[in-house]
């Protein structure tokens, strides 16, 4: 490698290094790309103000005399921020440090000399893909306006406008779904370029030899044959001769087909990408919340738990990448993306920061194995956010722990601790066997006691549960970890205890309504 070579790789190694400098760069491209960033919906703002002031400043300016220092505004100040606007752009489109090290790291392992003008080559390449893109195009052309001793680049302050699509997501949103249509688009550019194409021709031949006709040229033709095609039809050129309004009756034909296919190619865009639509409404609603729960996986146990959870003020996010148990979801009313929990990549895209947005993670897939899988993506992408996992087999506990799991649902072990409080008692045992397999009509619940519960009830016989005819089998002392079977009636109840109770799942229901609403007198 020679000497400008290594100067040139140790530059760039030093600057990728920097941390000053890797966070300006960060910052910038978070302003003016990051759509998460929460600071740059305040310079889209900006920026839109900026735009719709050139427009009314061009617009007074046309009959009136607009203010020197307005006039400077308008043609220096806010051309200059635009100007700056496209520079750093241009800056952070591509790290011209990492194709320098990729490049020379390539070039090492190959045995190769380092070329510094191939890297060069390469970031020309890269850059000149961004200056000759469309957005790029309208950022150049809208500083314009700056050299404005041309009084006609002045009406470039109108292209101004079509920035707005860099900072609206509806407008971009618009864009993307019509975007997918460029061959359909093309082809009807094509049917109605031809058409005009041939019906001025004709018009022309028919009309332009007729003294009394008012189509003389053949631009005349042309915009006669455009605004027929539209079926606009102002009437200020119209042929006079029989061949003549044969054509036209043609053109009017072509003209409402060249309507139906457009109309047709838009409705099929939208239609096709209702839901992809949907989806993004939806992160973007998500990345604005502030707290709420996030439920991965949604089959029977999850959907029991959401309904619990869900309240007016309790918002519920649900992942799963079965599309039939997302819809149940969203049929029980809550936001639901068709995202597989366990790959990181879906909680990026989505743009989760379980820092600040997450209370609690819910891992509620009945298998075992995706619940660690989703436990462990998790856990990659933060340490201390608390989740809860549920177990399906006792083996398999220590492997949640291992992933990272704060909390572990065993649906069987209040049995299991009911079964080793009646040892010796054969009769009982297989009856709460029964009941917990749904013989007899009967259900077994066990019930949270919560912290407004446990303000108002403090005594087991406080419950007042016979009134329901539902039975207290029990409560499981979360604190001692312990059953404690049949309690007696000055049994204290604290927050986190389980009240295990036995009776038809209606007079169930209706025992636990009355337990949240019930007020210590």
């Amino acid at each position: 490698m020679d000497f400008l070579g290594r100067f040139i790789v140790n530059l760039a190694y030093f600057i990728n290094t920097s941390d000053f400098y890797q966070r300006k760069k960060r910052f910038v491209y978070d302003v003016l790309e990051n759509e998460r960033y929460r600071y740059k919906r305040y310079f889209d703002f900006f920026m839109i103000i900026l735009i719709f002031l050139s427009v009314i400043i061009l617009i007074v300016d046309v009959k009136s005399d607009v203010n020197e220092n307005i006039e400077f505004f308008n043609t220096y100040i806010i051309s200059i921020i635009f100007f700056i606007e496209y520079i750093l752009r241009f800056w952070i489109c591509c790290s011209v440090t990492d194709v320098i090290i990729n490049a020379s790291e390539h070039a090492t392992m190959l045995g190769q000399k380092y070329s510094f003008f191939k890297s060069l080559a390469k970031i020309i390449k890269i850059k000149s893909k961004f200056v000759f893109s469309i957005k790029a195009i309208i950022d150049l052309l809208a500083i314009l306006p700056f050299f404005h001793e041309l009084r006609l680049l002045r009406l470039f302050v109108l292209l101004r406008v079509f920035k707005l699509f860099r900072y609206t997501t509806s407008f971009q949103t618009f864009s993307s779904v019509l975007s997918t249509k460029k061959f359909e688009f093309f082809i009807l550019l094509m049917f109605a370029s031809i058409v005009v194409f041939v019906s001025s021709v004709l018009i022309y031949v028919m009309e332009a030899n007729n003294p009394d006709s008012p189509i003389n040229t053949l631009f005349e033709a042309v915009y006669w044959s455009i605004v027929t095609i539209s079926t606009v039809g102002y009437g200020d050129i119209v042929p006079i001769t029989g061949e003549g309004r044969i054509v036209a009756m043609f053109v009017i034909v072509a003209g409402i087909a060249v309507l139906a296919f457009t109309t047709s190619i838009v409705v099929s865009a939208f239609t096709e990408k209702l839901e992809d639509i949907r989806e993004i409404k939806t992160v973007d609603n998500i990345r604005k919340m502030k707290h709420f729960y996030l439920i991965c996986g949604y089959e029977q146990v999850a959907q029991e738990v959401a309904e619990k959870l869900k309240g007016p003020y309790t918002n519920i996010i649900v992942l799963d990448e079965d599309p039939h148990r997302i819809a149940n979801a969203k049929k029980d009313g809550l936001i639901a993306l068709n995202y597989d929990p366990g790959d990181v990549h879906s909680y990026k895209n989505i743009g989760i920061d379980f820092h600040t947005q997450v209370k609690t993670v819910l891992c509620l897939r009945e298998s075992d194995v995706e619940n660690v899988y989703t436990t462990l993506t998790i856990r990659s992408m933060s340490k201390h956010v608390t989740i809860v996992s549920l177990l399906m087999d006792d083996k398999n506990r220590k492997k949640l722990e291992f992933a990272g799991v704060n909390e572990i649902l065993y649906p069987k072990g209040l049995v299991g601790m009911i079964a080793k409080e009646l040892i010796g008692r054969h009769v009982a045992f297989e009856v709460i066997h029964a009941l917990r397999n749904d013989y007899y009509g009967v259900d077994v619940e066990e019930i949270l006691v919560d912290n407004r519960m446990n303000e108002n009830i403090i005594y087991v016989h406080e419950l007042h549960n016979y009134k329901f005819r539902v039975i207290l089998l029990g409560i499981y002392k979360k604190d001692k970890k312990r059953f404690f079977f049949n309690p007696i009636g000055s049994t204290i109840l604290e927050s986190g205890d389980y009240l295990l109770v036995i009776g038809n799942s209606a007079f169930i229901r209706e025992f636990e309504k009355y337990l949240h609403k019930k007020i210590r007198i």
